[in-house]
């Protein structure tokens, strides 16, 4: 019983883990971002995929942070 319990809480902290290292790049993804929409030659192209790549971590994040909500139905 002990081993389960310590597999759940190893899950978890490894969730918790990337949730935080998924937010530390988003963060960093959107000063980036926000950095190259101010430079009047910015490249377009670079642009839209660092939106989308942002975009794709917060849903990530998204997924992560609901493997964290315990189930109500166990």
């Amino acid at each position: 019983m002990a081993d389960s319990e310590d597999n759940v809480d190893r899950a978890l902290f490894r969730n918790v883990e990337k949730v935080r290292q998924l937010r530390i790049e988003h963060r960093d993804l959107d000063e980036v971002i926000c950095r190259l929409s101010l430079d009047l030659h910015v490249d377009e192209l670079q642009l839209k995929r660092l939106k989308k790549r942002k975009l794709m971590l917060k849903d990530q994040i998204a997924r992560v942070e609901s493997q964290l909500i315990p189930d109500l139905n166990a």
